[in-house]
């Protein structure tokens, strides 16, 4: 894992002060006194502040000054992305910096459920399929190129949290605003090709994937999350088993060497740092499997209400949704007339089309839509709006999915803060 030094103060902390301390301050750690320490260690902490600390003696073991706490972390590799926590790592995309038509790797959204396994090298990566097959295998990333067709696919990926920051009640979890999202380049094998290779039994009901990751307890066997998706799912022929992304290979915290893209689902049914792929006559009841993780209630609440377990039914597709990435919110301009863009996505289907307004929903205008690069990438929206006078203007998108179904403008409130795809806003102020 290759955070940034001010992103690994927390979890590299946290595992290993004494490797911490050598990263940071370039040398071995006080015996008796492990974490930021005094002598060396204080004037490089005193460097990274920019003052001296006073009552320095008084700081506990592992302490991390809040003025470091408090600063913005950077990830190697990634670039612009606003890390929400770094227990797990989990970091989000400003809106703006999603505009390319394919996400770039520095780009793309981080969402991690433990920690980042140290060893990942490609060369002795092995892949386990077994379970309810004819015949189990073992597979290493070589092995998967040698036996099935390598493809490359444009295919979106979206947290199932994205845009909990907006839930009114709140809702617990990681507070996602608009940028847990991507469409790259993947590459890879397909997973349906996988599995027929091994030999679907009739009875299999769903998938079960296993990754690398260890829990953040350090409790030896426990796992952070092992979802899965229904054998119908499984099968579809835009699922890769995925060792590169962009034209290289996968970054570190976004599942290398090897992953799963189960697109138009929840980002958790693409298992990172893919061990193994089991099938299962039952509903998988890994991690994150069972109770109100990735669940939502099987009928409407008001916000607020309790809802019993019983009643949370699993996140299968995503539903329709549009963002605006350009140009970024609080935009001032002199003249009247302003290219807005950005993409649309929905689930398992297509977008239809992509309307905006600019007098608060009152009226709407159709925007030119692109169509996808593939099944399951993003779609791309342009119009040229024209304000009549000068003053304060939202911009408002809103998609419509294939089916006829529109991109609300309330959020479906639901206790776990999953699904938000109301419409996206920008403001814009006309000189």
């Amino acid at each position: 894992m290759n955070l940034s030094k001010k992103a690994d103060l927390f979890e590299l902390y946290a595992e290993d002060p004494d490797e911490a301390d050598r990263i940071v301050f370039g040398r071995e750690a006080h015996p008796d006194r492990r974490g930021f320490l005094k002598g060396a260690g204080l004037a490089s902490m005193g460097a990274l502040i920019g003052a001296a600390i006073p009552f320095h003696r008084n700081m506990p073991s592992g302490f991390i000054p809040e003025a470091l706490a408090a600063s913005k972390m950077a990830i190697e590799g990634k670039d612009g992305l606003t890390v929400l926590n770094d227990r797990p790592v989990n970091a989000e995309t400003p809106a703006h910096l999603l505009n390319d038509a394919v996400t770039p790797t520095a780009r793309h959204f981080i969402r991690n459920n433990g920690i980042v396994p140290d060893d990942m090298d490609p060369a002795a990566w092995k892949l386990r399929v077994d379970g309810l097959v004819d015949s189990a295998a073992t597979y290493s990333i070589d092995d998967l190129k040698k036996k099935f067709e390598v493809v490359t696919q444009q295919l979106t990926i979206e947290c199932g949290g994205n845009g909990r920051a907006f839930f009114d009640p709140p809702a617990r979890g990681n507070q996602w605003t608009v940028g847990a999202v991507a469409s790259s380049n993947w590459t890879g094998v397909r997973l349906a090709d996988v599995l027929k290779a091994a030999g679907v039994k009739p009875n299999v009901v769903y998938t079960a994937h296993v990754g690398a990751d260890t829990h953040l307890s350090g409790k030896e066997g426990k796992l952070p999350i092992s979802r899965g998706v229904p054998i119908d799912k499984a099968m579809n022929p835009s699922n890769l088993i995925a060792f590169g992304m962009n034209g290289g290979p996968l970054h570190a915290m976004n599942g290398a060497p090897l992953r799963l893209v189960i697109p138009g689902w929840p980002g958790s049914c693409s298992q990172k740092w893919l061990k193994r792929i089991w099938l299962r006559d039952k509903v998988h009841d890994g991690p994150k499997m069972t109770g109100s993780a990735y669940r939502v209630p099987d009928y409407p609440v008001s916000p607020g209400e309790k809802v019993p377990k019983s009643a949370m039914g699993i996140i299968h597709a995503m539903p329709v949704k549009s963002l605006i990435t350009t140009p970024k919110t609080g935009l001032t301009i002199s003249g009247r007339e302003l290219e807005v863009g950005g993409h649309a996505w929905a689930g398992d289907d297509t977008v239809a089309r992509v309307d905006v307004s600019m007098d608060f929903g009152a009226s709407w205008q159709q925007a030119e839509l692109g169509k996808p690069a593939n099944p399951y990438a993003w779609q791309h929206w342009k119009a040229m709006l024209k304000f009549p006078q000068k003053g304060y203007y939202e911009v408002w998108a809103r998609a419509t999915d294939s089916r006829g179904v529109i991109q609300p403008f309330a959020i479906a409130w639901n206790p776990k803060g999953y699904l938000n795809n109301s419409m996206h806003r920008i403001s814009v102020r006309v000189s």
